[in-house]
């Protein structure tokens, strides 16, 4: 659950970079990646780290979106499959539901990272149409 806390930290720390400083066509579902990643982290027990223990405040710069996002959209997809076969082997409903929540959690923020996918691929096709043009 740790890792799963983590990984939701780090899509956090990646959706708030883009809204601030990322493409502008992606500003608008990375805010909301900002906010469906903190629901993935408020549903989560947070785990006693230590400051230097913490991925996301370990991210410096983001200089290739479209790799960060490819990355993101694995690990996110990764930390779905471990949901379910944690929530399928909980010991107790609690730990049941928290996984639940934080597979939608999770799901929501793949969505979203696929949709900034889908809005890089489609600026970069219309790009060098403007370069010939």
């Amino acid at each position: 659950m740790a890792e799963v806390w983590q990984a939701q930290a780090l899509a956090q720390a990646i959706g708030s970079r883009l809204a601030v400083s990322g493409p502008p066509e992606l500003r608008g579902e990375a805010l909301g990646l900002t906010e469906l990643a903190g629901r993935g982290c408020g549903v989560l027990d947070p785990p006693e780290l230590d400051p230097g223990d913490l991925r996301a405040a370990q991210l410096t710069e983001l200089d290739d979106a479209r790799e960060t996002l490819l990355c993101l959209g694995g690990l996110l997809g990764e930390v779905g499959i471990a949901l379910v076969g944690l929530a399928s082997s909980a010991a107790d409903e609690t730990t049941y539901w928290q996984c639940m929540e934080a597979i939608d959690a999770a799901d929501e923020s793949r969505d979203r990272v696929l949709e900034m996918l889908r809005k890089l691929a489609a600026r970069e096709e219309v790009l060098p149409e403007r370069e010939f043009g």
